[in-house]
């Protein structure tokens, strides 16, 4: 009893050393500033301007034709989804040898196998939602090039669903023949919304970087993405052309969300940019003999990973803290 009661008040502690850390993390928040949050979404993103805890600018700026090519481009990921659970677990040979599908992914994807021929009427019902986008490319008003590409795409996918229709069955064989004959027209629908997305965030941050002046070398950008698309993140990659260059490391940060888009973008931008910001001076003021664990503390690292590499028997498992971590600047 005498020592569960000892722990009990060593674990309180820590109950209340989180209750203040808190409390300074939300007396942070009014305080910080200017920061831009990005969140991605299909329209190909919404901007917020922040400082000192009020919204100065919202802005979605990405030219609809960013939405409608790549709409035209998820038609064989659509046609995927609704065929993919009646596929066969039996990975092709030449998957197989090249050692690129994972026979367990494959079979929790086709749950249901090649047996029934339940997708028959759901392709169909696809197929239609195809065919009445087909007859709407012509009056979108669309660069002919990006026209064509669509056009033919839709083609392919419909000659792709009626034959499998027609045959009451498909092969993964089938289906990777039909979109690889679309690889140029997927990549010509790509190129359009990559363009019209460089074009609209070229504009708003060379207009807020002017707008703040002195200010600008010092911003933080936070941009939530999903898990699949945080690594070269496109809004990303292009706002840190726009930073400067002894800040993108530090100041533009990448926050990966359970889902987008995300409840209260600016309430989670600025508790999420407070703690970083109350971490990069408590790192340096607590462990100001060890460079490597300040800088753990600051970065993407937990606190105890030095240890276990340690104790797992990594060879340097400082050096790989110091090549991992975007703080790294020398070992005291």
């Amino acid at each position: 009893m005498l020592v569960a009661h000892a722990r009990q008040k060593i674990l309180q502690i820590d109950l209340e050393m989180r209750s203040r850390y808190k409390t300074l993390k939300s007396n942070v928040q009014p305080h910080l500033g200017p920061y831009i949050i990005v969140a991605n979404g299909p329209e190909g993103g919404t901007y917020w301007l922040v400082q000192n805890g009020k919204v100065i600018e919202t802005v979605t700026p990405i030219d609809e034709i960013f939405q409608l090519a790549k709409s035209i481009a998820h038609i064989p990921l659509g046609t995927f989804s609704v065929l993919a659970p009646y596929l066969s677990h039996t990975v092709p040979d030449y998957h197989l040898q090249s050692g690129d599908m994972d026979p367990r992914d494959l079979a929790a994807v086709a749950f249901i196998g090649p047996t029934s021929t339940d997708w028959i009427q759901p392709i169909i019902d696809w197929n239609k939602l195809i065919l009445d986008t087909r007859g709407a490319l012509a009056n979108a008003e669309l660069s002919d090039d990006l026209r064509v590409s669509s056009e033919q795409i839709c083609d392919a996918a419909s000659r792709f669903i009626e034959n499998a229709v027609e045959n009451r069955k498909f092969t993964m064989e089938e289906f990777e023949s039909f979109t690889g004959t679309i690889f140029d027209q997927i990549s010509n629908n790509m190129y359009w919304a990559a363009k019209v997305q460089i074009d609209a965030v070229s504009t708003l941050m060379t207009r807020w970087k002017n707008d703040l002046n002195a200010q600008w070398h010092d911003v933080y950008v936070l941009v939530y993405s999903m898990w699949t698309t945080s690594v070269l993140n496109q809004n990303t990659i292009i706002i840190k052309n726009f930073m400067e260059p002894d800040r993108v490391d530090t100041h533009l940060i990448d926050i990966i969300c359970d889902q987008l888009p995300v409840n209260d973008p600016i309430s989670v931008g600025a508790e999420n940019l407070a703690r970083i910001v109350q971490d990069n001076i408590a790192a340096e003021m607590i462990f100001p003999t060890s460079q490597t664990t300040a800088d753990a503390l600051k970065g993407k690292e937990d606190l105890l990973s030095q240890e276990i590499l340690k104790l797992l028997g990594e060879k340097n498992p400082a050096e790989i803290s110091m090549a991992a971590c975007p703080f790294a600047r020398y070992s005291r």
